[in-house]
């Protein structure tokens, strides 16, 4: 096992967050991590519990002089979003994630981190394995598969949880106090693709350098979706050239705005030259419009060899673009209540066609339940109308506001205490699994906080590490207020 974390570990936080980086966690990969928590609760002789989904909790008894006092929940999930740098030949079923220290940040080679959530993690583990800290009977809820869709935290059985209060470890910013979210779903459109034998040059062709980054939070910055540019190129192109496609996919994850796309075209030998330069030229325009907000935006071609290729036919590469360039996608509407944020969107995060099926997956997101409704409804409408087939996945309910919320106000005023000012609180336009377990346990008294995160759902992703350590004391000295 790699050994990079050991220079900066306090109090055991990074050399468990260590730890977990060397067991492959993707979502729907989750055995590996699930089995790594149970034995470290059999290794010291905690309470655990493992379901059928691969959920764990651990529990630890209050420390002499809390007994009375109300049990806390730490709770995170154990699932990370895996995506990868083009260049990069990592396997996230079988390979550990490659750290490295750059100033203040933790990174990874080529990959995304996995500080979302692998930081509720690591804390939790420090937290359980130390008898220095102070703090009522605490119950440590790790979930599986929360960022397709919140599953694990759906099938949870919470009938031996006693929580009152829970600590939601998912923020990616240290001086917000989140203290409700948006509620989502993954939806999924698909039709079948009828092709043909095609006889010409294959020219690849790839989109890539955009920012890209997390459905939710990243939203606002109205960064720039892969698919529909890609989109919008091949409408331009067969204004003046006919052209067939091979396959086109873009995006990883339906929570992750999708950064690269890759299309196989087809084209008459003697348009090569003339096509390809075409597509210089509209990669020159495309720059110009994105040079403020993805200056790393480019089109490459490669020219490949003259042959016989299957491509779709005319009238599938016809639907394929009007789904794409009619469908809703980014911000749809803003809060009326609360300024700056974003209430409802829907992110078109995965796109995968070939000549036999074409598949698009979405990220649905909204405060207000009836318009996450309306906006499904929409893609739902397109979708039938096109000859294609709709489904609705991993749907969960927001997180409300709750108004008298007393574990709000111990963090706030120990945060007033620890760092000389006021916290911002905040409701975010991202899936948490607070609704799910605030259904689940009536009257739960929830906050959701974390330390500085950068760039996450991407393989820019980076973690403070003296913003971990102060969010990690901070939690410690909650516990021992509360």
């Amino acid at each position: 096992m790699a050994d990079v974390l050991s220079s900066i570990d306090y109090k055991k936080v990074f050399h468990f967050f260590e730890e977990i980086s060397n067991v492959p966690r993707g979502s729907r990969n989750n055995k590996g991590i699930s089995d790594y928590l149970v034995q470290f609760a059999k290794d010291r002789g905690l309470y655990y519990e493992q379901d059928e989904m691969l959920n764990v909790i651990i529990i630890k008894d209050a420390t002499p002089g809390y007994e009375d006092h109300d049990a806390v929940m730490l709770q995170g999930h154990m699932d990370m979003v895996c995506i990868k740098n083009p260049d990069s030949d990592h396997d996230f079923e079988k390979d550990p994630l490659k750290l490295s220290i750059d100033g203040d940040f933790i990174k990874a080679e080529g990959t995304t981190l996995g500080g979302d959530d692998g930081v509720a993690i690591a804390y939790g583990l420090a937290i359980l394995d130390s008898n220095e800290f102070e703090h009522p009977r605490l119950e440590v809820v790790i979930t599986t598969d929360e960022e397709i869709g919140l599953l694990g935290a759906a099938a949870l059985d919470v009938k031996n949880l006693q929580a009152k209060n829970m600590i939601n470890i998912d923020s990616e910013e240290e001086d917000n106090i989140l203290v409700g979210c948006a509620g989502g779903m993954t939806a999924i459109s698909e039709f079948d693709v009828k092709s043909e034998m095609v006889t010409g040059v294959k020219v690849t062709c790839q989109v890539r350098g955009l920012q890209g980054g997390h459905s939710g939070v990243d939203i606002k910055k109205h960064r720039t979706n892969a698919t529909i540019l890609s989109a919008r190129m091949m409408n331009d192109l067969q204004k003046e050239f006919e052209f067939s496609v091979a396959s086109f996919e873009s995006g990883e994850k339906d929570n992750a705005i999708p950064s690269l796309s890759n299309i196989e075209f087809v084209v008459e030998e003697d348009r090569v030259e003339a096509f390809t330069a075409k597509i210089a030229a509209l990669n020159a325009v495309y720059e110009g419009e994105l040079k403020t907000t993805e200056p790393d935006f480019k089109v490459a071609t490669t020219v490949q060899e003259a042959g016989s290729y299957e491509c779709l036919t005319k009238a599938s590469f016809d639907t394929m673009i009007l789904y794409i360039l009619f469908q809703p996608n980014g911000i749809q509407t803003m809060s009326a209540d609360i300024e700056g944020l974003v209430e409802s969107s829907l992110n078109l995060g995965i796109c995968k066609v070939d000549t036999t099926k074409a598949l698009y997956s979405y990220s649905v997101r909204s405060s207000v339940a009836t318009y996450k409704t309306f906006m499904s409804d929409k893609i739902k409408l397109l979708t039938e109308n096109l000859g294609g087939t709709y489904r609705i996945e991993g749907e969960y309910p927001g997180w409300e506001y709750k108004h008298d919320s007393k574990l709000r106000e111990v963090f706030i005023d120990l945060y007033k205490e620890e760092f000389g000012r006021d916290p911002i609180i905040e409701v975010i336009h991202a899936g948490l699994e607070c609704g799910i377990l605030a259904n689940k346990i009536p009257g739960l008294d929830i906050v959701s906080i974390g330390p500085d995160m950068h760039d996450v759902h991407t393989p820019k992703e980076r973690l403070s590490i003296s913003s971990t350590i102060r969010v990690f004391d901070y939690i410690v000295n909650v516990l021992k207020a509360i």
